[in-house]
Formats: structure tokens, C-alpha cells, sequence
């Protein structure tokens, strides 16, 4: 027998009700917020993410579903959605047009790692891009989206910030931190020594205990921001404050991606284990202009959805729309006439196989049907419907006209 490949699950049934559940109610906060859907490509050049997410991160380093196309072409899948995003916002001349420009998207993404709880080869995400705003009242709006979302939801979360700095402040720090790291170089991990020459602040991202404890007294970045990140962070933290949004500050959040500058941030969740991040973003103003776009200020966010389906809480679902049943052969016909009429304004599903009352009421409650509708040979013979109302328990006959 055939199986789905490790790491890439079907989706159905009562997945399906909440993944469906959560991109709708995802996608209505995001469109009350003034954003516009993009869909982007699911194969890309790998180009793209080499320049954008970084040669220093594990996605490109490691985790790539990469290969050459039969036009030679050096293609992926895309591992995250924000490079495909920047790409089609540059390809489009959006850089050139002005103004802002805000997008969401939801879709899969691959990586190959590892498989285990929330974590698949095939994932899915919902993000949000927004082009052209400099003001650090857009990184605070991203993350009362995020909020919002989650509160929608039903999901409790921990806020957590940081500030990355920008190319005013970064570099000295940088200095310090490569000073740090090679005062501690014997005892990192293989990792943390490749990063220390590529993207030096990725090492306080690294997931081994032991580096982790060292980094513990690495100089903090935060201590470092120049006058006009130091403004933006504290103005970012008055708003935060204004709305009664909660948070933490952490000095080693630096995200997993190589473009991000200024803002960073993660929602977690104490609810799903060691993997516990279940949204996360930040600025990254550099990026258009890394991807030779015109240099235009930008921030997002994504939130993985396998991360969130088991926290998510349903809604109880009310009944809805008609099932519609035949108790004999001579009636079939009828009945999906019937049913098709009834699905111009309402939901209706119906059986082709004629089943007894019992079995016709248990499809029903199957399928959540608000009613039960049955024709036998009676009601054929008097043009007439046998209705139950599941929810108020009554049932009725009428006439077909009525019906």
C-alpha cells in the first residue's frame, strides 16, 4: 500500500472543520485590518531564499526541498512565505509605486526536518505583509493582529520582544558579540562557530542547553540600540501598554531568519510543549532592497496553523440546512430534485439509497442537518413531505408546494 510521505499528513474531518475554521476567522481579522490576499507560488527559485532567509539559517542550510528542474533551473518549495511575497511585491513595481501595500496569505510550506508535534515536513501558514509604513505603530499593529487572532481563537499566549537594531547600531555590537563568542569558542557547537562567521546574533537562537547557558552572559543587544531604535522600542511598549497587550522582554529573541532588524517578537504558547512559538515576526526594512527592490521599510508576521489546531477552541456548531431521504425506489428521483431546488438558498445534502425513518434520522444527524425530510409512499402518493425538526424535536407533514 501506498502511503503519504513522512512528515505530510491529510488533512480531513474534524482537522478540517478547524483548519477551515481558523483561515476564515484569520482571514476576517486580517481584512478588517485593511489587508488584501496574495497567493505566491509554492515552487520558487532557490536563489531567493538563499539571499532573503540567509545562508546562515537552518532553512537554507539544511532544510530545503531543492533540486534542478528539467529546465536546469535550481528550484524549491518555498520554506516560509515572506521571500515569495517581497518577490512578487518588487516583480509588480509595487517598490516604485508608493504608498502602502498590505497582503496576507495563507498556504503550505516545506521543510525538511525532523517530523514530531506541531512540526511537519508539510506545513501550513497564515501570514501578513505590510510594505511602505516606517512607523513603529505598524510593528504594534501587527502584533495586536496576532493577538486578536489568537483571542478569536480561544488561545492564551505569552508576548515576548525584543529589538534587533538597525545598521546604526548593529555593527558595533556585532563586534562585541563575535569578542564574546570567541572567548567561548572551545566549548560551542559546530553551528554556533559556522553562525559566528556569517550572522554572528543567530547564535543566541541556538537550541543546545549548553550554549545556551554561556550566551547567558553574552553582551545583550538591547543595551546597545542606538537613539532612534531605543525611541522606536520604548514607543512600541507605550502602545503595547495602551492596548493591554502583555509582555515580556527577551534579549536572546532574535528570530530564525537572517533579515530581520528593529522589532522581533513571538507569541508562545505553555500548552503545546518544548516547540512552544505559535506566531512570530518583526521588521525587516533591508529586505526589499536585498532582493534589489528600491529600499522600502516593511514588518509581518506568520503563524504556523498545525501549531494552533489543537488549542484552537470550536465554536459548538449549530445545526444547519436540510437532509433529504427516500424511504422507497420510486421516490429517488424526487428527492434529489427536491434537494437540488433546496440548494438554491439553503444547505441541503440528500441519500440516493432508499433507507427506513431510523437510518434516514441517523444520516441526518450525521451530516448536522437542522431537518429531516422523508418521502415514502404516502407522501408521494399525497404530494406531500414528512419534516422533523432536530432541534426543537417537532416533525410535521406538508404539502411538496409548501415544502
Amino acid at each position: 500500500m501506498v502511503k503519504s510521505l513522512r512528515g505530510m499528513n491529510d488533512i480531513l474531518s474534524e482537522d478540517y472543520e478547524r483548519f477551515t475554521y481558523f483561515i476564515d476567522l484569520a482571514t476576517d481579522v486580517a481584512q478588517k485590518y485593511g489587508f488584501h490576499f496574495i497567493e505566491t507560488p509554492l515552487l520558487e527559485e532557490t536563489a531567493l531564499f538563499k539571499r532573503s532567509v540567509g545562508e546562515s539559517s537552518d532553512i537554507v542550510g539544511k532544510e530545503m526541498y531543492q533540486f534542478i528542474d528539467k529546465g536546469e533551473n535550481d528550484v524549491c518549495l518555498r520554506p516560509e512565505g515572506t521571500a515569495g511575497v517581497v518577490r512578487a511585491f518588487i516583480q509588480k513595481k509595487l517598490d516604485k509605486a508608493g504608498g502602502t501595500h498590505r497582503f496576507f496569505y495563507h498556504g503550505s510550506m516545506f521543510r525538511y526536518e525532523r517530523p514530531q508535534k506541531g512540526r511537519l515536513r508539510q506545513f501550513h501558514q497564515f501570514g501578513v505583509e505590510s510594505f511602505g509604513q516606517e512607523s513603529v505603530y505598524e510593528d504594534a499593529t501587527m502584533i495586536m493582529m496576532v493577538a486578536d487572532i489568537l483571542k478569536r481563537c480561544g488561545i492564551g499566549y505569552r508576548l515576548q520582544l525584543n529589538s534587533l537594531g538597525d545598521a546604526n547600531c548593529m555593527p558595533q555590537y556585532r563586534d562585541s558579540l563575535v569578542s564574546f563568542i570567541e572567548s567561548v569558542e572551545e566549548e560551542i557547537c559546530e553551528d554556533c562557530k559556522r553562525r559566528k562567521g556569517t550572522n554572528p546574533i543567530r547564535v543566541l537562537d541556538c537550541k543546545n542547553a549548553h550554549c545556551q547557558s554561556l550566551y547567558e552572559n553574552a553582551p545583550k543587544l538591547i543595551n546597545s540600540l542606538c537613539e532612534g531604535c531605543e525611541s522606536d522600542f520604548s514607543k512600541l511598549k507605550d502602545i503595547l501598554d495602551a492596548n493591554s497587550i502583555a509582555y515580556e522582554i527577551d534579549t536572546n529573541l532574535v528570530r530564525g531568519l537572517d533579515y530581520y532588524s528593529k522589532t522581533a517578537f513571538e507569541f508562545v504558547s505553555d500548552n503545546i510543549g518544548s516547540q512552544s512559538a505559535i506566531a512570530g515576526g518583526g521588521r525587516y526594512d533591508r529586505l526589499v532592497e536585498f532582493l534589489d527592490g528600491r529600499p522600502t521599510p516593511a514588518v509581518g508576521f506568520a503563524m504556523g496553523i498545525e501549531r494552533l489546531m489543537e488549542l484552537i477552541v470550536m465554536p459548538k456548531k449549530a445545526r444547519e440546512g436540510y437532509y433529504i431521504g427516500a424511504m422507497d425506489a420510486e421516490a429517488v428521483d424526487l428527492v434529489v430534485n427536491l434537494t437540488q431546488t433546496k440548494r438554491v438558498t439553503n444547505k441541503a445534502t440528500c441519500d440516493y439509497k432508499p433507507r427506513n425513518l431510523k437510518n434516514h434520522l441517523k444520516a441526518a444527524d450525521k451530516v448536522n442537518a437542522k431537518y429531516c425530510c422523508v418521502i415514502g409512499e404516502n407522501e408521494r402518493k399525497d404530494a406531500t413531505i414528512w419534516v422533523k425538526d432536530l432541534e426543537a424535536k417537532s416533525e410535521k407533514v406538508i404539502s411538496l408546494k409548501d415544502f
